[in-house]
């Protein structure tokens, strides 16, 4: 595939039925003062050990269809089911009434530096406080390790247009 040439001082043309994306890198060095989160009794987070891959890509779709999310929608299912069963990868369903309303994913891989691999919510839940509550989880589970150092995510363009400023808001 040709490169194309990137103009940083400018725009740099794309060719048809191609978009671009700006990536965000974000760390957070250290457990943030406020991650206390509120208790929640109309939400449970469980452990999701054994995703079936039509199951998980349903999900996925129902969350990040309109931030064109597409990356593991475009994975066989079998390859998709080795990814997520990849040692150091841990899956979490927030579920309301047994229902699951987002998805928490946590890379591990590099027990230092775990990453927020994939983050969100299903349309309607979004400006609950659910995120918040999410977030807060995912933060305390992270900093309860003793070997972490580093805790990053990246986020684009093509994510929802308030995930930077929630990232940002949420100690990253």
């Amino acid at each position: 595939m040709p490169q194309i040439p990137l103009d940083l001082d400018g725009y740099t043309d794309l060719p048809a039925g191609k978009i671009a994306f700006v990536v965000t890198f974000l760390e957070m060095l250290e457990r943030p003062s406020s991650s206390q989160t509120a208790q929640r009794y109309d939400v449970e987070l469980v452990p999701w050990e054994k995703p079936d891959p039509k199951g998980y890509k349903a999900l996925f779709r129902q969350i990040g269809e309109d931030w064109l999310w597409f990356g593991r929608l475009t994975a066989e299912d079998a390859d998709l089911a080795n990814l997520l069963r990849e040692p150091g990868l841990e899956l979490f369903l927030p579920q309301v009434d047994g229902e699951p309303v987002g998805l928490l994913e946590i890379d591990y891989t590099d027990k230092s530096n775990p990453e927020l691999a994939y983050f969100g919510l299903v349309p309607g839940t979004v400006g609950t406080g659910l995120g918040r509550w999410l977030m807060g989880q995912a933060v305390d589970m992270v900093w309860s390790r003793p070997e972490t150092k580093r805790f990053w995510v990246h986020t684009c363009t093509g994510d929802s247009p308030q995930a930077l400023g929630f990232y940002r808001a949420s100690g990253f």
